[in-house]
């Protein structure tokens, strides 16, 4: 989906500490240019699932907003339908975050000091001076936790028994979970009468789960309270034991093993410095051979 959009709107804001950032959005077709005062206001890792989701919600649109420090400066980094290398996907975590240099580096570290800064002058208020902790290194660390996409193939078939299974806080002896298979045509959950899952309290479409060409199984949010590990998702993959929250309700994802990774038997972790090239589409003989 391709959205136009013309826009010039000026506003101000105020962080949980108290500063005011002001900014301003204008632009005119596919791409729209954010100028702010102090970019790395928002450059924190409480701010980071919020500015992944912006992201991907710009590329699903078609969109891109070019995030400035200020009139005439050089663009930070870019937000929406862009493509990042495979480094920066290692810092940011997002294949739509793009950042224009090395230089936007030092809005996270200028976050990361600000907040380090905030907790020791409270415990210097408590009575108990600690010194700050070690800054946000401007290069990823080797124990960083970094989110890899799976490539290759799933099950040839596309089978392994997908489902989602409702999650209660408790169960009487004998009782069962409620299960809600899924196939090749999409779930629709909600409180509408045409859902596959309904449940009250919902919208009549809150959120639906769809079965794309990749075999992947991913959650498509229709409505506002739609998480996925507690993250707020807009589209999202699901993994064997993801939880899908849709308002109050709870639902847990899973499918075979065989069929859940990117690539066959499971794949496996680490070798080739973490680099492995997706495999060719083939047959379960052509894989047991």
């Amino acid at each position: 989906m391709s959205t136009r959009i013309a826009a010039d709107l000026r506003f101000s804001v105020e962080t949980a500490d108290g500063r005011t950032v002001d900014g301003r959005v204008h632009g005119d077709g596919h791409r729209l240019r954010l100028e702010m005062a102090d970019p790395a206001a928002f450059a924190g890792f409480a701010d980071a699932p919020a500015v992944a989701g912006i992201a991907e919600a710009l590329a699903m649109r078609g969109l891109v907003l070019d995030v400035v420090e200020g009139p005439g400066q050089p663009r930070l980094l870019s937000l929406g339908a862009v493509h990042a290398p495979w480094w920066q996907r290692r810092i940011t975590g997002s294949r739509r975050i793009r950042l224009a240099g090395w230089r936007a580096l030092r809005a996270p570290g200028r976050a990361r000091l600000r907040e380090l800064a905030g907790r020791v002058q409270g415990k210097e208020a408590a009575g108990g001076l600690l010194p700050p902790a070690t800054p946000f290194p401007l290069a990823p660390t080797f124990a960083r936790r970094v989110r890899v996409r799976p490539t290759g193939t799933n099950d040839p078939a596309r089978g392994g028994q997908p489902r989602l299974v409702l999650v209660r806080d408790g169960y009487r002896p004998g009782e069962r979970q409620p299960i809600y298979w899924l196939g090749e045509e999409s779930c629709r959950i909600g409180s509408g009468p045409d859902c596959d899952i309904r449940l009250p309290g919902l919208r009549e479409l809150h959120a639906e789960v769809v079965h794309d060409d990749n075999d992947e199984f991913a959650v498509v949010a229709h409505a506002p309270a739609t998480y996925v590990h507690g993250a707020p998702a807009i589209r999202a993959v699901l993994r064997t034991g993801a939880r899908l929250q849709v308002g109050d309700w709870t639902l847990a994802f899973a499918r075979a093993e065989y069929a859940d990774h990117g690539r066959p038997f499971a794949g496996r972790i680490g070798g080739e410095l973490g680099h492995q090239r997706p495999q060719p589409t083939g047959t379960r003989a052509q894989w047991s051979r």
